[in-house]
Parts: C-alpha cells; sequence; structure tokens
C-alpha cells in the first residue's frame, strides 16, 4: 500500500463539503485533478470511500470507518512534525535527507551511526521516496540532500556542477528466488530454460540497468509480475513466484536465513554505485560540514558501509 498523506487531507475535505467542485476549491487544485487524487487513495486501499451517483456525495460505509482512521493520522501526523520543529529549535539545522526505500532501511541507519561514532552528531530528517521525487525536491530546495543509486545512463537528470555528488559505497542488484528445503534456488537462470521473471515497470529507476543485462544476456523469460518497487518484488520472490534482481542490502537478512538464494553466477549481478546528492546552492552549515568531512573520508572503515571516495 502506498498512500500519500495529501490524498488523506483530500478525503477529509471532500467529507467535509460533501461536494467535489467545493473540496477541490479549498485544496487549490483543479476539480479533475483533486477526483484523480481521491480516486488513486481508493485505488490504493483497494476500496470505494465514496457513492458518487448520490448529490451531494455521500461517503459508503467503508469510507466512513476510513474517515475516522484518516482523521487520526492527520492529526497525529501533525504533532510529530510541531514535535521535530521544536526539537529542530533546541539542536539547531536538521538536514532533510531524501533516500531511496531501499537504503532508508539497508544503508542509511548504518551509515549515520557511523558518522556519529566519528563525532559528527548531525541531526537529519529521512524521507523514503522514489527518484523523481527526491530530484524534484533537492531542486525546489524542500530537501537537502539525495541519498541514491547512481545510473550512468540517467545520472538523475541532475547538472553536476549544481547539484554535485560524492561515491559513498558499492553494491550489486542480485538475481534472487526462494529457496528450497536444501537452501538451493529452485529456479537456475544459467540452465538455459524459461523461467518466471519478476521485472520492473517501464520506467522504473532500478530497472534500467536490469532490463539491458537481461536484453545483452537473452535471458529466455516470461514475466509474472512488475512493479517500480524492489521490495515488492523481493516479497514475490519469497513467496515463490519467480526470480527478481533486487539491491544486496535489500536481501542480506532473507540470504543468511536461506529464505531466498542467489541464483545464477556473477555474470548475471548489475554493479551499483550509492551516492549522495546535494545543491551548491544550499546555505546550511552543516551541509557544507558534512561533505567537507566526506570528502576527507568520514564514514569510511572496515565492513559495511565500504570505503567511500570523492568522484
Amino acid at each position: 500500500m502506498n498512500l500519500e498523506t495529501k490524498w488523506l487531507d483530500d478525503f477529509i475535505a471532500l467529507a467535509a463539503t460533501r461536494s467535489f467542485s467545493q473540496a477541490a476549491a479549498r485544496r487549490f487544485v483543479t476539480q479533475p485533478a483533486f477526483s484523480r487524487r481521491i480516486r488513486a487513495l481508493e485505488d490504493s486501499l483497494g476500496l470505494t470511500l465514496v457513492n458518487r451517483t448520490r448529490t451531494p456525495v455521500e461517503l459508503t460505509e467503508s469510507g466512513q470507518l476510513f474517515l475516522v482512521t484518516a482523521r487520526s493520522l492527520v492529526e497525529q501526523l501533525g504533532e510529530v512534525v510541531r514535535h521535530l520543529h521544536h526539537l529542530e529549535g533546541q539542536q539547531g539545522e536538521v538536514l532533510q535527507i531524501a533516500a531511496a526505500h531501499s537504503l532508508a532501511l539497508g544503508f542509511f541507519p548504518a551509515w549515520i551511526s557511523r558518522l556519529r561514532n566519528e563525532g559528527l552528531n548531525i541531526a537529519a530528517r529521512l524521507v523514503a521516496t522514489n527518484v523523481g521525487e527526491a530530484v524534484h525536491a533537492l531542486r525546489d530546495g524542500s530537501c537537502d540532500l539525495i541519498l541514491a543509486y547512481y545510473d550512468p545512463d540517467a545520472a538523475l537528470q541532475l547538472d553536476p556542477e549544481l547539484f554535485p555528488s560524492l561515491h559513498l559505497a558499492g553494491t550489486q542488484m542480485l538475481p534472487v528466488c526462494a529457496a528450497d528445503a536444501d537452501g538451493a534456488p529452485r529456479y537456475d537462470i544459467d540452465s538455459g530454460e524459461t523461467v518466471p521473471l519478476l521485472a520492473y515497470t517501464a520506467g522504473a529507476f532500478l530497472g534500467r540497468s536490469v532490463n539491458l543485462l537481461l536484453r545483452q544476456r537473452a535471458l529466455r523469460s516470461t514475466t509474472v509480475y512488475e512493479t517500480a518497487m524492489a521490495d515488492s518484488l523481493k516479497t514475490m520472490a519469497l513467496q515463490g513466484l519467480g526470480i527478481a534482481w533486487v539491491p544486496r542490502l535489500s536481501v542480506e537478512p532473507e540470504l543468511q536465513r536461506g529464505e531466498l538464494a542467489i541464483c545464477g553466477g556473477e555474470q548475471w549481478q548489475v554493479p551499483l554505485d550509492i551516492r549522495l546528492y546535494r545543491c551548491t546552492l544550499t546555505r546550511k552549515a552543516t551541509v557544507r560540514l558534512l561533505w567537507r568531512r566526506l570528502e576527507k573520508g568520514a564514514g569510511q572503515g572496515d565492513g559495511w558501509p565500504p570505503r567511500s571516495a570523492e568522484l
């Protein structure tokens, strides 16, 4: 489930006004755009929340029940944000960092812990998001840094002069599938037989390098599932539905527990470069301090993350 908080506010406004046009005006968007956002909320939940055949519109039974939850979530989020702003006033500058979902879970905690252990006690606010939204946030100044995988073909569509980057670590995209009782992969991509593929949707950031590899090596496969989310592919692989290419740091626990297994040799692995991006126009002293420390080798050492280096 992938919900956007603005959809919750939209739904609350619609419940209050019982009119798509009035709610759209209250939310400062056009009525078609507002209607699409309500529909996106319903699609994400898999529920019909609004009875559109009535005038004024009415909430369905599911909609009435969800309204209570929506209001509670918005109120709790508001309280958390106010609390964080209070902490920011006590601690000084807080770095706003946008990160790819897999990096937010599998890389960021160990990396920020290492920096703190080395004496760089920065306060950070992390937002897990997709690459497109992260780039937009960096451009408009709503975040200070992006933690993302580097794509040499796309390069995040950022001007390197205005948005420089630093290499933090290297990892790989691994072909994985469910393991059998002996811990061996259920599927073998080196066998030459057709295998079920859990694929990235067209345009997915991580999918570009994987799709290039599959074309170059002419993998015989049948796509059984598509999504833009690596974690969703991992979940489907755990169910034994096929082979998925996911970042190593996302599947390390499952590999160690023997729930997933790497299928195929190293020729099927895709190298990944983890980078940190900033905007040279930022005025935050903490960003400049962190950048200088990273250029001098902060966050390095044995183990994870691997040694970083300036590009």
